[in-house]
Formats: C-alpha cells, sequence, structure tokens
C-alpha cells in the first residue's frame, strides 16, 4: 500500500510502498477516505514529541472504508463507513487516562494511509450528513473540545464561555460545540480576521490576545465568564482567575505558550474556581461527541485540502499557524 512516511525529524515527508498491516484478532483494516493533521503531527516532523521511532507514518484523524476484519464476529463491519476513535487504551478510570493510554499515529502507525489497523471498538458509524472530509476532521480536537466543555467544565445553555487562540483545530470545534448548545461565547486570537471568522460561526465578540488590555476589553464586553478553554498557558493565563465568575471553571488542554504562571491564589479559593486539566476523551466522551454532532448537524471547519502527495504542503502550512479550523488530506495519491 502506499502511505505518507516520516524517515527523520526534519525531513520531508514521502510517499512510497509499505507492507499493508497485518491483523490480529479483533482487529480491522479501514481504508482511509480522508485524514487530518493535528499539531501532535507536527511536533512529530520536528522531533520535539516524546516516544518518536522512525520511520513512522503520521496521522491520528481518519474516516474510511472497513475493508477486511481478523475475526469472524467482527465481519459485519466489512463495507460500513467510519470515523475513528483515536484515543486508545483510555484506561479503566473516566476521570483520567491510564498508564497504556496512547494516540494513533505514534506508536502505532497511523491514518496518512491507504489503509489503517485499529481495534474494532475504536470504529464508529460515520454521521450521515458529512463527506469524508468533514468526518475526518473530527476525531482527536473535536473530542478533546468535547470532553473540555462538556464533561469537565459542565458546559450548559447560557453559560458565558471564553475560548483562547480560537484559530486552532480544537479551537474551532470548542466554539461550534459551546454555540450549539446555547452558550454565549466569546473568543481570543491573535488574528483580526480569525475572529470575524468566529463571529460569523456564533462568537458574539472577540479580541486579539496581542493588545496589552486584552483582558481589560473582555471584562467591558462579557462582564464574566463561567467556563474559560485554555490551550495556552503561558503569562496571559494569570489573568484568568479574574476573568471568572465566581464558581467558574478553567480547562485545560495544551501549553504551546509556556507553562502557569504566578497565580493570585486568593481569587481561586473566594470565587471558588476550578482548575481542571482534560486530555483526549474515553470512548463514552466520543460516543456522546459523535451523537452531538449528527443531532445538531454540525459540519466541521475545514481550512484546507490537500491530496496525499502534498501532505508536507500541508505540514508546512500547519507550521505557520495560519489556518482556521482543520487541514485535511484528501485519499489521492502521487
Amino acid at each position: 500500500m502506499k502511505a505518507i512516511v516520516l524517515e527523520a525529524a526534519d525531513k520531508p515527508l514521502v510517499c512510497k510502498e509499505v507492507e499493508k498491516p497485518t491483523l490480529a484478532p479483533g482487529e480491522v483494516l479501514v481504508h482511509i477516505k480522508a485524514a487530518a493533521l493535528n499539531r501532535r503531527d507536527y511536533w512529530i516532523t520536528v522531533g520535539k514529541y516524546a516516544g518518536i521511532k522512525y520511520p513512522t507514518i503520521l496521522g491520528s484523524d481518519g474516516a474510511g472504508v472497513v475493508a477486511e476484519v481478523c475475526s469472524e464476529a467482527d465481519k459485519h463491519w466489512i463495507g460500513k463507513e467510519v470515523i475513528i476513535n483515536p484515543s486508545n487504551n483510555y484506561g479503566k478510570s473516566d476521570d483520567y487516562q491510564g498508564a497504556d493510554f496512547k494516540i494513533l499515529g505514534l506508536p502505532d502507525d497511523g491514518t496518512f494511509a491507504e489503509y489503517v489497523k485499529t481495534r474494532v471498538e475504536y470504529l464508529h458509524s460515520k454521521p450521515n450528513h458529512l463527506t469524508w472530509e468533514q468526518a475526518a476532521a473530527i476525531p482527536l480536537a473535536g473530542l478533546t473540545a468535547y470532553r473540555a466543555l462538556f464533561t469537565k467544565a459542565k458546559a450548559k445553555k447560557g453559560d458565558k464561555v471564553l475560548i483562547s487562540g480560537v484559530g486552532a483545530g480544537t479551537g474551532a470545534f470548542a466554539l461550534q460545540w459551546a454555540v450549539s448548545a446555547g452558550c454565549q461565547v466569546f473568543v481570543t486570537s491573535g488574528s483580526g480576521e480569525k475572529i470575524e471568522r468566529a463571529k460569523k460561526l456564533g462568537a458574539a465578540a472577540g479580541v486579539n490576545y496581542k493588545a496589552q488590555d486584552w483582558a481589560e476589553q473582555l471584562k467591558l464586553m462579557a462582564h464574566g465568564f463561567d467556563i474559560i478553554i485554555d490551550s495556552a498557558l503561558g503569562t496571559g493565563f494569570a489573568k484568568f482567575p479574574d476573568l471568572c465568575n465566581p464558581g467558574g471553571r478553567i480547562v485545560i488542554f495544551g501549553g504551546t505558550a509556556g507553562n502557569i504562571p504566578p497565580l493570585d491564589g486568593r481569587k481561586i479559593f473566594w470565587k471558588q474556581l476550578q482548575l481542571l486539566g482534560t486530555t483526549m476523551g474515553t470512548h463514552d466522551d466520543f460516543t456522546a461527541m459523535l451523537a452531538f454532532v449528527s443531532k445538531h448537524e454540525l459540519v466541521p471547519v475545514v481550512d484546507e485540502v490537500y491530496d496525499f502527495k502534498n501532505a508536507q504542503k500541508a505540514i508546512d502550512r500547519m507550521e505557520k499557524s495560519s489556518q482556521f479550523g482543520k487541514i485535511v488530506l484528501q485519499n489521492l495519491w502521487c
């Protein structure tokens, strides 16, 4: 089969012939119709990710048709249109991932290939209203946003929600999920264009976090937030306790801008705030997310679609952080 292979850090992705995966009991082979990029794919290409092995096939997000199964009991899946849950071996607790947790696309080969091997329990029916490219955009970022908002922050209709860094895939999903749930959503971004796009998706307002008074602007706009969703941390995080309403929840799932700065602990305990960490999500989170997508007929924001042969161009676009929504690869080969 053909696959997009990373042979070493800082080397360009190459299209080459590789062995089709062999299956063990409980495993299935999915013929990939479309795949999508996540920030972790970029970090792996530059060697800044734990446990990298070379050569490797990237890709955590994918949608396609079940082509082969190993077990007789799974034959009913053959020919089914599916979306793959990349959150593997989450563990016995729904509250946190276990020691064996892993994400599809490292250490196991991922979705940037004609075929990908996964276990049958990670298959879910593709929502009927979505194209292959739209369906492939959902898994990792959509799941992360859903768990952050609903499992962790318990978002409900009427909540005021702040989403920092709305241009990225997870931020765009968090915006769509929160708006569909009836929340009043505000955003930050370093790009005025991205803020305007967020407004078209239902955001009430937004501010540029490069402005010195960004926090003061948000205070005047929203008069406090019930939920803040953040993937950056960094110095700006210190403003969040002041921006929260009493009983507010701050959910973090990344640290692209650094670490947690010194905080005003008195505001945290006096306002009874919650600081909540989250990573990916459980099988139940994924199932609930897809049901939510189908119920509201939500369509993911797709930034650009590239042929698989142009996967390196897709990585280059992600490196620039210029995208709004997800960058997708379609199954057209070199």
